[in-house]
């Protein structure tokens, strides 16, 4: 089984695999290195188009270097997963002036890099300069354990294990890109979590999990949790024109991002109480860990008070707001936010 793996994988991807991607040009590791860091938690199909404004913004390692850390954010918006942003831009830094703008050329460099992770810098290394080193993602963990009937949940020592495997699958050195790229694609295109391609694979004749009626329940699932529930009150304070953000801390849940400030004490901490205030309908955010509720509240005032230098608070434009570093609910929200009034129902604050 082992001796016929990599063989198939490598003749499969060279016809049927993706060769059109955009960071698939040439062995440059900038783009490769941001197609790596963007697709980790994200499909292509959403990845391709943060990636081509990434790059008409960014064309190298010096020019995000260069930015602030609110214009890489501004970028991310939407992708989600904002630690990655925040590693881009210290990876970066770090590049362009400690390393003179070169990235490390073998996956023992690059993993020490911010944000790049053993399986990250596997890839890139491949990709960029041909290194022979075994990638292992979750579509890659997935298409393993069911080729070889692998149980048990792929994490501690079964996910060493599982490393070692991937070691030992590597083909020779000249077939390492289409390898490596052919195994992304098996498990993006065809090894899919659920209703897999099992006719169009490559490996279909020797799967073990195929052969066993078992390619349904591999890999072993965690045992699946309750997630836990929070809620937050998201005051929408405006004139009209402008809208109050506060920059949340530069780690945890959106860190360094602008969000909408949270609960009704701020009204009255700024003198706000006797602002007509509205309920908009709640909605929900799933994170990884948890599910967030959110509690809309429009708030009108006449014109905006001045809070300078006040825990982060600034004063934006709409315009200004929407272009800035804000999560995915706060931009949904201010894109409703045109046309809402206060009804004659509105609250006090």
């Amino acid at each position: 089984m082992k001796t016929a793996f990599a063989s198939r994988i490598v003749r499969w991807q060279r016809l049927y695999g993706r060769h059109d991607l955009p960071w698939q040009a040439g062995c440059d590791p900038y783009p490769l290195w941001l197609s790596e860091i963007m697709l980790q938690q994200t499909q292509v199909t959403t990845a391709l188009g943060y990636f081509s404004r990434f790059m008409a913004r960014f064309p190298d390692v010096r020019s995000l270097a260069a930015a602030s850390l609110d214009e890489v954010l501004s970028l991310w918006a939407g992708l989600g997963y904002y630690a990655r942003a925040r590693n881009l831009h210290a990876s970066a830094r770090k590049v362009a002036t400690e390393l003179g703008g070169r990235f490390p050329e073998t996956a023992a460099g690059l993993v020490e890099l911010p944000g790049i992770g053993r399986s990250t810098a596997a890839a890139i290394a491949v990709f960029a300069y041909g290194e022979r080193a075994a990638i292992l993602d979750g579509n890659v963990k997935r298409v393993l354990c069911r080729y070889f009937a692998i149980e048990g949940v792929p994490t501690g020592q079964r996910e060493k294990d599982l490393w070692t495997l991937a070691e030992s699958l590597l083909p020779t050195a000249a077939d390492m890109r289409a390898y490596t790229q052919g195994l992304m694609d098996l498990g993006a295109t065809r090894c899919v979590r659920k209703n897999p391609r099992c006719a169009d694979c490559p490996l279909a004749e020797d799967c073990l999990a195929r052969q066993q009626g078992r390619v349904e329940t591999l890999p072993t699932p965690r045992a699946r949790t309750e997630k836990p529930r929070r809620s937050a009150i998201f005051l929408l304070i405006t004139d009209g024109e402008h809208i109050l953000l506060q920059r949340r801390p530069p780690v945890g849940v959106w860190g360094g991002l602008f969000c909408l400030p949270e609960g009704l004490a701020l009204l009255r901490q700024f003198g706000l109480s006797d602002c007509v205030c509205r309920d908009l309908p709640p909605r929900e955010h799933v994170f990884t860990h948890f599910r967030l509720e959110i509690r809309p509240v429009l708030c009108r005032i006449a014109k905006m008070p001045v809070f300078a230098g006040e825990s982060g608070l600034e004063c934006l434009s709409l315009q200004e707001a929407a272009r800035a570093g804000i999560p995915a609910p706060v931009a949904r929200l201010l894109g409703e936010l045109e046309g809402q009034e206060p009804d004659s129902d509105g609250r006090s604050g």
